[in-house]
């Protein structure tokens, strides 16, 4: 199966001025990661899903996205519209958190001294769809026939977990007594989300995690040493959560999974390490279809190396262009790296070159504003169009 587009992107785009000028004028309260602050932006939200769909369109990039306009940051607008979960603005850092948990750390050095997170507190449950209105809102600017080349994403149901102090993502008066239990009831929010989406037109969503890729880092491994907490074990479960989301998905309802190390202000990663750590579970027990891997500097993300473990059937999305400079890499360059990575797939699953290239495709490492009010340094509108736009230039000279 190959992947859905050879050009492919991750998702969030640069806010344009009008939007951030529309969300300066609204309370520091509702400037919260965890506050739809749509509603009193509505219009101007409006104009730029379109405006930015209208580019995509005109420019011939896919997948079109609402480049995450509803959204503060990639992580908001799930966890706090499920039934059982709370808001709470303000835990301290980093006592409230995974010790040497790498985000944590790094925005203490920044000089964070809290951090919003959402808890849950009681039972987990599904009672209105958090996304169906973005979706609706980037469908509706489109014609039926476009609305498979669209894509949703949204972020992995170990977000708020795996941050946390062991044995506080949920209270004691929560009802869960387990972090299987937790898991189930959150996966089993996602799997209905999923359907909902599905069913109003959908075919085409991505799950972010790039905490995924914090078991490649000896400060996090560390710091979860000194808490006591088998790693081998939280991964495994991890990997279960994932797949039980899946569990019962419509068979043509593509999912992939995007793992980065980090794409905050100022071009900040949280972390480094090859994926050679994780890829064998990653690739073999995880059921999505496609893998969206950060592979734009060998120096933080390792070498193609652990493609290797990648098994017949399943797809690898190349993260080469990079959205953390605006420097514009050189096609022959990005087309030689493609070629390498097919390398050793080919080799690893001993099909030809030709063969190896057909589970592939390209894109950015990540998306191009994972907050709402940053992007990666000198990066501007159109220096992101013109990489959008390598991208499918690359896609071409490789797969015509």
């Amino acid at each position: 199966m190959a992947p859905p587009f050879r050009a492919d992107h991750i998702g969030s785009l640069l806010r344009p001025q009008s939007l951030l000028e529309a969300r300066s004028k609204i309370s520091s309260a509702q400037q919260s990661y965890y506050v739809n602050i749509s509603s009193s932006v509505q219009e101007v939200e409006k104009a730029a899903v379109k405006e930015a769909v209208d580019e995509q369109k005109s420019r011939g990039i896919r997948p079109i996205t609402d480049g995450e306009y509803a959204r503060h940051i990639y992580f908001g607008g799930l966890f706090e519209k499920l039934e059982g979960f709370e808001v709470k603005p303000a835990l301290p850092i980093p006592d409230a958190f995974r010790t040497d948990f790498p985000t944590t750390v790094g925005l203490a050095r920044m000089g964070a001294k809290t951090r919003a997170v959402v808890l849950c507190t009681g039972k987990i449950g599904y009672k209105e769809s958090p996304y169906l209105p973005e979706w609706l809102g980037l469908r509706d600017t489109l014609p039926g026939s476009l609305w498979k080349e669209a894509k949703l994403t949204m972020p992995a149901p170990t977000y708020q977990h795996i941050q946390l102090k062991p044995g506080t993502a949920y209270t004691a008066d929560s009802g869960y007594t387990s972090d299987e239990e937790y898991f189930r009831d959150l996966a089993a929010c996602y799997a209905a989300e999923l359907k909902t989406l599905y069913d109003a037109g959908l075919r085409n969503a991505q799950i972010d995690d790039p905490h995924l890729t914090y078991f490649c880092s000896s400060q996090f491994l560390g710091g979860c040493q000194k808490d006591g907490t088998d790693t081998d074990a939280l991964l495994d479960l991890y990997i279960k959560a994932h797949n039980q989301l899946l569990a019962g998905k419509p068979s043509d309802l593509h999912v992939g999974v995007h793992l980065c190390r980090g794409n905050m202000a100022g071009s900040t990663h949280w972390v480094s390490g090859s994926y050679e750590k994780i890829a064998d579970k990653l690739f073999n027990q995880t059921d999505y279809q496609t893998y969206y891997l950060e592979f734009d500097d060998f120096e933080r993300d390792g070498g193609f190396e652990p493609l290797r473990f990648l098994p017949k059937g399943k797809n690898v999305v190349l993260g080469l262009v990079s959205t953390k400079t605006a420097d514009l890499e050189a096609r022959d360059e990005l087309t030689k790296k493609v070629k390498d990575a097919a390398a050793v797939i080919a080799k690893a699953q001993g099909v030809s070159i030709d063969e190896a290239m057909d589970c592939l495709a390209v894109s950015p490492q990540c998306g191009f504003s994972s907050h709402s009010q940053a992007g990666g340094v000198g990066m501007t509108m159109e220096k992101m169009w013109e990489k959008l736009e390598l991208v499918k230039d690359v896609a071409q000279d490789l797969w015509g």
